[in-house]
């Protein structure tokens, strides 16, 4: 059998000291008797009492030693909710399940009402942590998400700079450059013909600086080329313009040894065509010296306004279509007469190659305080706005004359033209406005400075009295005036006569042309060719 453990039975130093504070429960007086607490089973040994309370005595070996107090810890003490009872009511004895509910009741309540409080202080702090965590995982995961925007703005900008000069590579080979190189060898352009670029943002870039100097070094090495290119065409046309010359020139010496020898009226008939034929070679040879900066070729002294006319118009293929006026009192002063007599006769023929045959054109003459202009009327078609815009520019003189810039077939009057215009001081023009037969009027303005007095031993003679205007020959230049009157050529200008006799050339008047039928008539006109070839050769 198993022994109960009594309080004998535990050593001393296992028995805690007995404490003599309080008497043992239900000693006291008026103290409720409480049942004892039945034991768990038959042979459960009895627990040993607990420590004595804060203040008890309690003796150690037969002596009462007394227990330290300590002090109660510093918390807020709440007092117990106290249920008010109801008068009458009977009081339950302490065991009972009634008493038991009645204590239970306020730390039911103060549970109830402290764990709430405690939960959301609890539940306050955690989310104040979790706040706080979340709050730097926030500024961390801000801060990353303001990194990745960057680099990704930086990458963005990368692809889109690079794309920008891809596009602006492909830019200068496709559009600037031709552009430029067009511009410079039309010779309308220079450096800013290429363009700006596509990307104005490049312009201060390396990558706009590089390309800029691409474009100047372009620009430097075409207009270099232009510029050799343009020398060697201009040396090879004066050589041949030279050597043309040449030959013309012994043309008209066999037709010169002809008329000495030939007095038959039909074989002068035929000499007239090529005879005319040589003056048409002569004046486009004199154009492209011209161009070439060559001297026209003849020395004149000075000569009525009208005979510089006529002598254009006896230059040109179509000479019976010409109208010309019968009197001018004016004069050209000896050194300009040529780049005149040139430059009517290739206004004349450009504005009869451009008009019906069958239409006249006029000339006519207008006095102005600064000068005297020579107008010429046609009835063509007229001008388109480009082809009288590029005339312009071609009659200013003030751009350079280039022959690798020429269009194809090249056309000549109008850049001879200007140049004798820019080199000697008068100017040229055209428009539709003014025209009387509503095609294009050329207007020559002589200023005063080219135009002179008529000499004071010459005397004007009638219209009708003027000589005429044959078909058209070689005209003769003069260097130093004559003591004697010269006589005039079928030019209508004046010619030097030899130091022998001869026979004045035939005079017409001047309404009434040579017929081409007339067999005495061309050998007059021959024969005065021939003169004034002799008075040439005398003065060349």
């Amino acid at each position: 059998m198993s022994t109960v453990a009594t309080p004998d039975d535990v050593p001393p130093r296992a028995r805690p000291p007995a404490c003599r504070a309080d008497p043992p429960p239900g000693s006291g007086p008026g103290s409720p008797t409480v049942p004892a607490r039945p034991a768990r089973g038959p042979a459960g040994p009895r627990r040993p009492p607990g420590p004595c309370p804060p203040g008890a005595a309690h003796t150690r070996g037969g002596e009462r030693v007394p227990r330290p107090v300590r002090p109660a810890p510093r918390t807020a003490h709440r007092p117990p909710l106290r249920i008010p009872r109801r008068r009458g009511a009977h009081r339950a004895p302490p065991t009972s399940p009634r008493r038991r509910e009645d204590l239970m009741a306020p730390l039911i309540q103060d549970v109830l009402l402290w764990a709430p409080t405690g939960g959301l202080v609890a539940v306050g702090a955690v989310a104040l942590r979790y706040g706080r965590k979340a709050a730097r995982r926030g500024a961390v995961l801000t801060a990353l998400r303001a990194r990745t925007a960057e680099v990704e703005r930086r990458a963005a900008e990368a692809e889109r700079q690079i794309a920008a000069r891809d596009e602006e590579a492909a830019h200068l080979a496709e559009s600037r450059l031709p552009a430029l190189v067009y511009a410079l060898q039309d010779g309308t352009g220079d450096l800013s013909s290429a363009g700006d670029l596509l990307h104005r943002e490049l312009a201060g870039t390396a990558t706009g600086k590089a390309y800029l100097a691409v474009l100047e070094q372009v620009d430097s090495l075409t207009a270099a080329a232009i510029e050799r290119a343009d020398a060697a065409s201009r040396a090879a046309v004066q050589a041949v313009t030279r050597s043309v010359q040449a030959l013309v020139y012994e043309q008209q010496a066999a037709i010169t040894r002809l008329l000495d020898t030939e007095h038959d009226e039909q074989v002068l008939e035929l000499v007239q065509p090529i005879d005319h034929t040589g003056n048409q070679l002569a004046r486009r040879l004199q154009i492209l010296g011209v161009l070439t900066d060559m001297w026209p070729g003849r020395q004149r002294d000075d000569v009525p306004l009208l005979d510089a006319v006529r002598g254009g118009v006896s230059r040109i293929r179509d000479f019976q279509r010409i109208k010309v006026p019968g009197e001018s009192a004016h004069w050209v002063v000896g050194r300009f007469v040529e780049p005149v007599v040139l430059a009517v006769a290739e206004l004349l023929d450009n504005a009869a190659r451009h008009s019906a045959p069958t239409t006249p054109v006029e000339v006519s003459f207008l006095e102005a305080h600064q000068g005297v202009s020579i107008e010429i009327h046609d009835a063509g078609p007229g001008m388109a706005p480009e082809a009288r815009e590029l005339a312009a520019r071609r009659l200013a003189g003030k751009d350079p004359v280039r022959f690798t810039e020429l269009r194809v077939p090249p056309s000549f009057g109008h850049l001879g033209v200007g140049r004798l215009a820019a080199k000697y001081g008068f100017r040229v023009s055209v428009d539709e406005e003014h025209s009387v037969h509503g095609g294009v009027r050329a207007v020559l303005h002589l200023p005063r400075a080219l135009l002179t007095s008529p000499p004071a031993a010459e005397v004007p003679e009638p219209a009708a009295a003027r000589p005429a205007v044959p078909p058209p020959s070689a005209a003769a230049p003069s260097a130093d005036r004559p003591e004697e009157a010269y006589p005039v050529a079928e030019d209508g200008l004046p010619i030097r006569r030899r130091s022998g006799t001869r026979k004045p050339p035939p005079t017409r008047p001047a309404s009434v042309p040579p017929s081409p039928g007339s067999g005495q008539s061309l050998a007059a006109f021959v024969r005065a060719t021939k003169s004034a070839r002799t008075s040439d050769e005398e003065t060349s």
